[in-house]
């Protein structure tokens, strides 16, 4: 009764399938048919949030005091907190004040840089395989994505060579990721400063996603951008306590940098949101004054895990290497298969998730990813499920 069409604009149309719903629906499906589902599809840390955080939290969200609205740029305190944990962990000096911004979690953050800076048919650089908010950000900003391919023979790091000299002058903005994900590759101080280099030249602010810099193995602690020389002119860096922590529900992260770049994002965010509950500003302090004791822990199992699924899935015949941070395994698929063929096998045949590899861009394809995020014994058991049946 007086009803109409609804008509999605085109940007929503425009938009693939966000990858990770696509393959919770598959998931569940199975579960309907009764199988026993081993998830290594989406990287969400499974071990619980460390107490003395949670604790800080319980004693926050019962002060009065913090059930109004917080400030747009988070608490002073909680970006004091932050400046601290960059200058013990990177020895990168950061002003509180304009040089960090808390974020409703890094996503929110990648999400609405490109509002700040981008206008119709402005260029953005993006790595592919890469985390899909990178096009679709760009996208929603009116921007046009230029794909820097990930590919094996270039250890898996852009190529700044190979951007078009055209391209590298209509673009903006680049976003990077290291550690990265799908690959775990992890980018060098020399490789950081070529991108500085590249972007002074061509006037682009560099977005660098850091999610998994805490997450790494044989204690080879991964740099930050923000350490190579001039960085702080050209760019800014996210920052996520959700892998850190094991806070993925909390949604509380940051960025660091640039003033003017900060104050940029922070301009879209004073127009979009209302900032962080306080209460969990406070338990972020709690957990970046930590001076490791809380990630230690999670590393050792962490690297426990990898331990079991990469020499597992070599003596199967896979192919793959070993990662030395964050918590995926990049995973050529056999011969006779694609990406999307594959996981299906997985999925049909012995009920694991995973992900195809083309799922995060064309480059992508011939590969999958798998997750730690489960115990060493379903990761064992997922083992010994692809052992039976082969491909």
């Amino acid at each position: 009764m007086g009803g109409f069409p609804i008509t999605y604009a085109e940007r929503i149309q425009k938009l693939p399938p966000y990858l990770f719903a696509a393959i919770d629906e598959m998931k569940q499906k199975a579960m309907a048919r009764g199988v026993d589902i081993i998830n290594l599809g989406i990287g969400d840390p499974d071990l619980p949030t460390p107490a003395p955080i949670i604790d800080r939290l319980k004693k926050a969200a019962a002060d009065p005091k913090h059930h109004q609205y917080p400030s747009y740029d988070g608490m002073l305190s909680f970006r004091t907190a932050v400046s601290r944990w960059y200058k013990k962990r990177f020895g990168v000096t950061a002003d509180p004040a304009t040089e960090v911004l808390t974020l409703i979690g890094s996503k929110e953050g990648i999400g609405h840089v490109p509002l700040a800076f981008i206008d119709s048919g402005d260029v953005v650089l993006v790595p592919s395989p890469g985390y899909p908010v990178y096009p679709v950000a760009a996208s929603f900003a009116g921007g046009t994505s230029y794909t820097m391919p990930l590919l094996k023979q270039n250890g898996f790091l852009p190529d700044l060579n190979a951007i078009p000299k055209g391209i590298a002058q209509r673009a903006k903005l680049m976003f990077l990721n290291s550690p990265n994900n799908p690959t775990s590759v992890v980018a060098d101080q020399e490789f950081f400063s070529r991108v500085v280099a590249f972007a002074q030249e061509h006037h682009i602010i560099v977005c660098h996603d850091a999610a998994y810099s805490e997450i790494y193995f044989d204690g080879k602690r991964p740099t930050s951008f923000l350490e190579a020389e001039g960085a702080m002119t050209v760019g800014i860096e996210f920052h996520s306590l959700s892998k850190t922590f094991n806070m993925t529900g909390w949604r509380i992260g940051f960025a660091v940098g640039n003033r003017e770049i900060i104050a940029g994002l922070g301009k879209v965010k004073s127009n979009l949101d209302s900032g962080v509950f306080q209460a969990v500003q406070e338990a972020g302090i709690t957990a970046l004054d930590s001076d490791d004791q809380l990630t230690e822990g999670l590393r050792k199992i962490y690297q426990e895990r990898r331990d079991v699924l990469v020499p597992g899935l070599q003596a199967l015949g896979l192919e793959l290497d070993p990662p030395t941070a964050a918590f995926y395994a990049w995973i050529t698929v056999p011969k006779g298969y694609t990406s999307t063929s594959f996981t299906a096998h997985l999925l049909e045949k012995v009920g694991i998730v995973t992900t195809p590899g083309n799922g995060f861009g064309d480059p992508g394809e011939g590969y999958i990813r798998m997750t730690l995020t489960t115990s060493k014994e379903r990761l064992a058991e997922a083992i010994e499920r692809i052992q039976k049946v082969g491909w």
